[in-house]
């Protein structure tokens, strides 16, 4: 009798899991068809321009190095 009851409702909850997906199937169908038919729009990729700008410093002019008597003999 157990297994009368179980077999009953497993084909009842797989007859209606089917019925529900068939519902579903027809209802959304165009939808479906439509999605997977979309292409997108090719877009182009952005383009950055960028400019690097280094500006050059100005070198010093090179200052003349002395040399005293007093730190040559020092050394």
């Amino acid at each position: 009798m157990f297994a009368l009851v179980a077999a009953t409702l497993f084909s009842g909850a797989f007859l209606l899991a089917i019925g529900t997906i068939a519902w579903m199937f027809a209802l959304y169908h165009d939808k479906m068809v439509a999605a997977l038919q979309f292409e997108p729009i090719p877009q182009s990729p952005p383009v950055y321009h960028i400019r690097i700008r280094r500006p050059r410093v100005a070198q010093p002019a090179p200052r003349p190095t002395r040399i005293t008597h007093s730190g040559a003999l020092a050394a």
